[in-house]
Parts: structure tokens; C-alpha cells; sequence
């Protein structure tokens, strides 16, 4: 079996043209300080208080360090970041659980608060410390020997006790997708074990061919136009986790890889859910603006393979990024030392006029390709079981040059709650805060069954359009509900048309739009100055409908490093009304003087 695929340190050739001049004064700024301690107390609070945050940023940064350190110490061979790379290493075997307290179940099955260590819980955490002890390994490994000798046979203990065994012997990992619900866990943490099997087992096989097993499950689940339901954001370490360790797998095992539909088309997904600029369709748990220090370079091996010329170009955007420890080691080691990734040029995001994507019922038109000018819309359907679901069924998002201004807010920082039962009382998870109907007083409920129906997608070159029913999203019996969200090129106009079965008994019925920028009253609608200095759009509507804006201020930074300091809902009411429509349109003029209402 072959090793993992960069250099060691002990290559100079190699090593000497890497350029690592930002993690290196990073990495300078860190020596004499402290370093980072997740703390009892705060992994305690997951179940106090249901914070998460408190530890895990101890845990991250402490990691972030040492692969700054190891970066350092490969470029220089300098004994002192082979010793800051030691005491990291010996720091993270010193630490009790490797385990992301939200993960860990020694709760559920020994009453604990705290990581029970005779048996060690299995998670992205885990699967993250021993890839990254893996890395430092191979890369280090000789002059590790040499200054702490020991120290490899101390990370290959840790690594049998706390990744190999329980991964053995414990067969119940609910990220197995042994029920069949496979999702992102699965290729995160089997990619993982995988680069951690390569490199520390004395016997690897038996753990490749679970690995094998494993992964396998999560390749026939994707869908043939390789759509990731749990979104964007999630892609990177989910389908792209998997495309990673199939490299991993034909590089040091001599595996070929599977050609399936599926995993061709998802190399895809990361430029059909682009926007514009750093902007994407965040559907599900994303951001919309989601951090750029993603790995690039894997997208990138991953286009050059099966020659995807427009994922290629997507990646390749981004050529000028600066490589990140934020993304892990291995990715870094690798951001740093792929040839053909350096050597790449600079190329433009495509852009595609129109994506439509079957398996999520999710439509992205634009005016046209490859520019982001001009008014986009997303339109999905879907159901409310999605992974990382938000009660979403029908909701759309609108754009100017780009930028999104009827918008999806996205997800909050996580807590315990997120994945637990109070999860729907997350507003950013309700359809109240998407752009929704509210009907009869009842928003959109969780669950499989509860669905968009009778979906009919239209493309041509005059318009692109998804006409859906929403009705069997909420628990309410009786009503139909047909939406139509149309991307008019020719008349450059978004129209999201409504009709519905009325009356509707029990409460208020309205239509919710959830808007980022600043909303001016107009006489027949408002006016939205929208982020980044994209053109304003003007959003109308019917003569007759009350309206009312309800401002949300934004103090979680997940939120508000995204859309500042506030996001404004506008709600139509719609109670004495069985069609509705709404228009957005580009605007430059002055904003009209009408009054409108804020609910805060």
C-alpha cells in the first residue's frame, strides 16, 4: 500500500518552492503564547446551557496552530516548529476526547456529561484529529523520530483506541446509513479513517474494505444530477469528502474508482449553486455568503478528471485564494503541493443561464450566462425531511447583479438545539422566515410527507419557470395552493404568482418575503437598496393588500457577518384574497414617499 499523496519534508525540492509566507507569520504570531485548552466546564455546557461554541473553538484553534507549526516546520526543517509540532501532537493524544461534545452519546449510554474514554465516540471531531496526526506522520515523520522519538508510537496508540477499534467493533454508527439515511457524516468521517488506515495501521486492509462498504452507500445515494440536499455549504464536506477519499483510495490502494452518474454530475454542484461574486443558493444549513477558504484544489483534481471544463473554471476562480489551515491539513498540505493545481490559471465562474435539478425540484435562472448582471432567481420545491431541512417547500430567493435581496437567511451559530427536537423553534428553521405562505395561521411542518406536489419546470429562452403546489407543506386540511415563480428575460422581470382554494378558516393568511438591504415605502410596493452596491429592485403588488414589515435584528455573527445588522419580513396579508402576485424589477429612481408599517 501506498502512501498518502504529497511530499515529505524530507523532499526539499518539493518543499523549498512551497509558498507559505501568511501561515508562517500566523504561525510566528503564535509561538510563546499559550496554547488553546478546551476546558470540562465547557464541554459540560453543550448540556447546561446548549452551547456548543465554547469548546469547539478552543478545539479548532488549537488544531488551526498545529497546522500552522507543521507547514512551518516542513518549509524550514527549524527545530523550533518541529517542537511546536510536537507539543500539539502531544497535546491532542493528552486530550481526553477527540469527540465533538454535541456528538458524543455517553449521555445516552452512561449518564456522563463529560467524554466516558473507555469508550470513545466516533465523529467528525475524531475522524478530523486522527487524519490530521496522520498527515503530520507522513510529512514529519523522520524528523519526529528524530527529535521525540516515541511520539509516532504514542499518535498510532491513540489512533487504534479512539478510530480504529470502535469503528471495528461498534457497527451501530448512525452514519453508517445502514437505515438508509446517508448523509454528509458518512464520507467525512470514512474519508478520514481512510487517510488515517493508510498511514498509521500495520494492517490497513480490513479497515479500507469497511471504508469500501461504507463509502458505497453514500455514492448510491446520490441522485443522477448529483444534487446535494443539504446544500452548498455542505457539499464541501460531503460529496466532495467522498470524491477525496476515492483519490486517496486509487492512489494508495490501486482502487478504481466507480462511474456513476451521480458522482460525475456532482463535481457540478458547486457552480450550479453559484450566484454571483462570493454568493451562493444557500438552501437547507448554509450561509450565503459562506467563507472562501474552502479546498479549491479538490474540485479542481476532481473537474480535471472527468472533464468538467466549467467546475474546472469555477475552481479555478479562485486560483489566487490564499491556501487555509481552516480547511484541515491534509487539504492544505495538498492546496500547497498539487502541481497541476499551482499551475493552473486564473479563469472566470461560468455561470450557467439555467440549472434545474430534479432530485431537490430546485430552478436557478439568470438573465443571462456567464454574467451575474441583472435580476436571478431560485425556486425549490422538495420536502421538509431534507438533510439539514429547513420548512422551506416552495420558498425562492431573488437577486440583483448577484447579490441576493429577497433572500434566505440561512443558518444561526449551532447550538444543542439545532439538531434536536426544538429545532423548528429556530426561526431561521420556520417558514414564517422564508419566503412562504403563512395559511390559516399555520406555518410548514417537519416531515417527509409534508411536500410539494403536481412540480412543472419550464426553461426556454424567453422565460424559466417553476409552477408547484404547496398546500400538502402544511397541516391544514383541504386547501390548495399553486405558486408560479417566473424569470421573465425579455420583460426583465421576477414574478411569483399565488392562487390558493378559499376561504380558508382559522387564522391569518399571508405571504411572507424576507428581504436583505433597505426597504423604502412606495405607493404600490417598496424599494430595496440591496448589499454590495448591487442595483436596487422594486417589489409591487396588488392594489388592496395591507402590508407590514417586521425588522429582525441580527446579533448571531453567523447571521450578521452575512446580511448586517438587520434582515425586514414583509408581510402581505392576504386573509380576503384567493390569488396574489408579486413583481421585482431593477430601479434606479428615488424612492417614493409612501408609509408602510414595522412590527418590532
Amino acid at each position: 500500500m501506498n502512501t498518502l499523496p504529497a511530499p515529505t519534508a524530507d523532499d526539499r525540492v518539493a518543499w523549498a518552492h512551497v509558498d507559505a509566507t501568511d501561515l508562517r507569520a500566523r504561525a510566528e504570531a503564535d509561538l510563546g503564547a499559550p496554547w488553546p485548552q478546551p476546558l470540562a466546564s465547557q464541554a459540560a455546557r453543550v448540556h447546561r446551557d446548549g452551547d456548543r461554541v465554547a469548546w469547539e473553538d478552543q478545539a479548532f484553534a488549537r488544531q488551526h496552530r498545529l497546522s500552522r507549526a507543521v507547514i512551518a516546520a516542513a518549509v524550514t526543517l527549524d527545530g523550533r516548529w518541529i517542537d511546536e509540532v510536537i507539543d500539539g501532537v502531544q497535546l491532542l493524544c493528552e486530550q481526553s476526547s477527540w469527540c465533538w461534545p454535541a456528538h458524543d452519546d455517553t449521555f445516552d449510554r452512561h449518564g456522563s456529561v463529560l467524554a466516558t474514554v473507555t469508550d470513545p465516540f466516533l465523529d467528525l471531531g475524531a475522524g478530523e484529529v486522527v487524519a490530521q496526526l496522520a498527515w503530520i506522520d507522513h510529512v514529519l515523520g523522520s524528523q519526529l523520530d528524530a527529535r521525540a522519538p516515541g511520539i509516532r508510537s504514542r499518535i498510532r496508540h491513540e489512533a487504534q483506541v479512539r478510530v480504529f477499534r470502535p469503528f471495528v467493533e461498534r457497527r451501530d454508527w448512525h452514519w453508517l446509513g445502514l437505515d438508509g439515511d446517508v448523509h454528509n457524516w458518512n464520507p467525512w468521517i470514512h474519508s478520514s479513517v481512510l487517510t488515517a488506515a493508510v498511514q498509521l495501521h500495520a494492517d490497513p486492509e480490513r479497515i479500507t474494505d469497511l471504508v469500501v462498504e461504507g463509502l458505497d452507500r453514500y455514492l448510491a445515494s446520490l441522485p443522477e444530477d448529483g444534487a446535494i440536499d443539504e446544500g452548498y455549504s455542505y457539499w464541501w464536506n460531503g460529496a466532495c469528502r467522498a470524491l477525496e477519499a476515492l483519490d486517496l483510495l486509487e492512489y494508495a490502494t490501486d482502487r478504481s474508482r466507480p462511474d456513476l452518474a451521480g458522482l460525475r454530475e456532482t463535481v457540478a454542484f458547486p457552480h450550479r449553486c453559484h450566484l454571483g461574486g462570493d454568493w451562493y443558493a444557500n438552501l437547507a444549513d448554509g450561509q450565503a455568503r459562506p467563507p472562501a477558504d474552502q479546498p479549491w484544489h479538490a474540485l479542481h483534481r476532481a473537474a480535471r478528471r472527468i472533464g468538467d471544463a466549467d467546475a474546472a473554471a469555477h475552481a479555478a476562480s479562485h486560483r489566487d485564494a490564499a491556501p487555509s489551515e481552516f480547511a484541515g491539513l491534509g487539504r492544505l498540505i495538498r492546496a500547497l503541493t498539487d502541481a497541476e493545481w499551482l499551475a493552473a490559471a486564473t479563469a472566470d465562474s461560468p455561470l450557467p443561464r439555467d440549472v434545474w435539478l430534479p432530485s431537490t425540484q430546485v430552478l436557478l435562472a439568470r438573465e443571462q450566462a456567464g454574467t451575474a448582471a441583472g435580476l436571478g432567481l431560485v425556486i425549490k420545491g422538495g420536502h421538509n425531511a431534507e438533510h439539514h431541512n429547513h420548512n422551506d417547500v416552495g420558498s425562492f430567493i431573488v437577486t440583483s447583479d448577484g447579490v441576493p435581496v429577497i433572500v434566505d437567511a440561512g443558518r444561526p451559530t449551532y447550538t444543542k438545539a439545532t439538531f434536536g427536537p426544538d429545532r423548528y423553534s429556530i426561526w431561521t428553521m420556520r417558514s414564517s422566515w422564508h419566503n412562504t405562505p403563512t395559511i390559516a395561521g399555520v406555518d410548514q411542518s417537519p416531515g417527509r410527507e409534508f411536500a410539494a406536489s403536481d412540480v412543472e419546470v419550464s426553461v426556454t429562452d424567453a422565460a424559466s419557470s417553476l409552477t408547484l403546489d404547496l398546500a400538502g407543506a402544511y397541516d391544514v386540511a383541504g386547501p390548495t395552493w399553486r405558486r408560479t415563480a417566473a424569470l421573465d428575460r425579455g420583460a426583465r422581470v421576477v414574478r411569483v404568482s399565488d392562487e390558493w382554494a378559499a376561504p380558508l378558516p382559522g387564522g391569518p393568511t399571508a405571504l411572507n418575503l424576507v428581504v436583505a438591504g433597505t426597504v423604502s415605502a412606495l405607493d404600490d410596493g417598496v424599494r430595496v437598496t440591496p448589499l454590495d452596491g448591487a442595483a436596487p429592485i422594486v417589489i409591487r403588488w396588488p392594489a388592496g393588500i395591507r402590508a407590514a414589515q417586521r425588522v429582525r435584528l441580527l446579533d448571531d455573527p453567523m447571521l450578521s457577518d452575512v446580511w448586517g445588522e438587520r434582515l425586514t419580513r414583509i408581510e402581505l396579508d392576504v386573509s380576503a384574497h384567493d390569488r396574489a402576485w408579486i413583481t421585482v424589477e431593477r430601479d434606479d429612481a428615488t424612492p417614493g414617499t409612501g408609509d408602510s408599517e414595522d412590527d418590532r
